[in-house]
């Protein structure tokens, strides 16, 4: 029986073709919508994850905040405090804490013959390297001897060697650094790193490495950094939050002086604000697959009129009500399982695009797949029992008069 109505809703969309594809598109756009926003958002989020895990599984990045004037006291800033003493302090102090990198970190234009560009400065020590996992193409990193003397020797990304050296070896080379206006020097290209890319809020390759000592004496004329990123010993992130975070409020007196952040921290704060933006934005796509639903009722109830006579001799061949309830409930349900399986390739085309154009996986969950498709046969059924219930309810004997 229901194979039967299954050959007859068909029959019906072949006589209709035209009718039938426009009530499918809304059904169509809608699950296409709803797939490629879901994959889009998911493939995006786990291309974050995977860069911001590429800097180390037990990073604990360490800024500072504002220490508040209470009691009369004027508000001070926390960088007045953040200095290489307080660094080594937290190595020595925090026993699940492998590493502590100072950095001082500003604005910088660099110069060299007829070829000049703005990138960022990072004023480090050795350890930097192996904290946030980076590694040299060419030549060598910053040394402890670098730090010791003040050396004024910089290690390049490769975005500044494209733009500042295109055909040619930097190594050995001498570029101008204008930092932040003010100052002027001479450095010497000891090292180039591998190609990292964008990670988060900033580039590796897109910035210049120097001693920290030689950016605080002869730069900025400091005695302080802006931040610190610390290495927790292996499986010991949590562990070593907390023991920084002691230190520091037992030295600082105050808990909001600074902020604390391990790496695990970001990569859930970064899949919060992803999954409810794509939950938002597929709320908001799922709206058309509520038009599609009323275009199908629309033309569910067109059909019913134009079959009239139809129903009639149905039921005076001895059809029951059911049975006619059930024929053009498998219709509405025929035309919306369709325009579901054809929106669900759209939205897979559109996501592997985007995802071929941005560099990063094509995923296509099966609880996306279940939703959408699961509601936009819902959408068939709900708006199509109104049309069948208004056939069943037809009176044989004025449906027979009927024309």
């Amino acid at each position: 029986m229901v194979l039967e109505l299954i050959k007859i809703a068909f029959k019906s969309l072949k006589a209709n073709k035209l009718r039938f594809i426009l009530s499918m598109l809304g059904i169509i756009i809608g699950v296409a919508a709803v797939i490629a926003i879901i994959s889009i958002g998911q493939g995006a989020t786990q291309k974050v994850t995977e860069k911001i895990s590429a800097l180390g599984s037990e990073l604990i990045t360490i800024y500072p905040g504002s220490s508040g004037g209470k009691g009369g006291k004027v508000s001070t800033q926390v960088t007045d405090i953040f200095s290489l003493k307080l660094a080594e302090d937290l190595k020595r102090l925090s026993p699940d804490v492998k590493n502590v990198v100072p950095v001082v970190q500003g604005g910088a234009s660099l110069k060299y013959k007829g070829n000049n560009m703005r990138t960022s400065a990072v004023a480090t020590i050795p350890k930097y390297s192996e904290v946030l996992n980076l590694s040299t193409q060419e030549g060598r990193f910053i040394s402890s001897n670098d730090v010791d003397e003040c050396s004024k020797v910089a290690v390049l990304g490769q975005e500044v060697v494209d733009e500042l050296f295109p055909g040619e070896d930097p190594l050995g080379k001498k570029v101008i650094v204008n930092y932040q206006g003010k100052r002027r020097f001479i450095f010497e290209v000891i090292g180039v790193l591998e190609k990292k890319g964008q990670m988060m809020f900033f580039n590796f390759d897109n910035q210049i490495y120097i001693p920290v000592t030689t950016a605080m004496k002869r730069l900025t004329g400091t005695r302080y950094v802006n931040q610190y990123y610390a290495q927790a010993q292996e499986g010991e992130v949590e562990e070593a939050t907390k023991q920084i975070e002691f230190i520091l409020t037992k030295r600082l007196k105050d808990e909001n002086a600074f902020k604390v952040f391990g790496q695990q921290q970001i990569i859930e704060a970064v899949g919060q604000a992803t999954s409810t933006m794509i939950i938002m934005l597929a709320g908001i796509a799922a709206i058309s697959l509520l038009v599609g639903g009323i275009g199908i009722m629309n033309i569910m109830l067109v059909s019913v009129v134009e079959r009239t006579r139809e129903i009639g001799i149905r039921k005076a061949l001895g059809a029951k009500r059911k049975d006619i309830l059930v024929q053009f409930l498998i219709e509405a349900l025929v035309v919306s399982f369709i325009g579901g399986v054809i929106g669900l390739l759209f939205g897979w085309t559109i996501s592997a695009l985007v995802a071929h154009f941005n560099n990063w996986p094509v995923i296509l969950s099966p609880s996306s797949i279940v939703l959408a498709f699961g509601f936009s046969v819902g959408i068939g059924l709900v708006f199509g029992l109104y049309p069948a219930r208004k056939a069943a309810r037809l009176d044989p004997i004025e449906a027979l008069r009927y024309e």
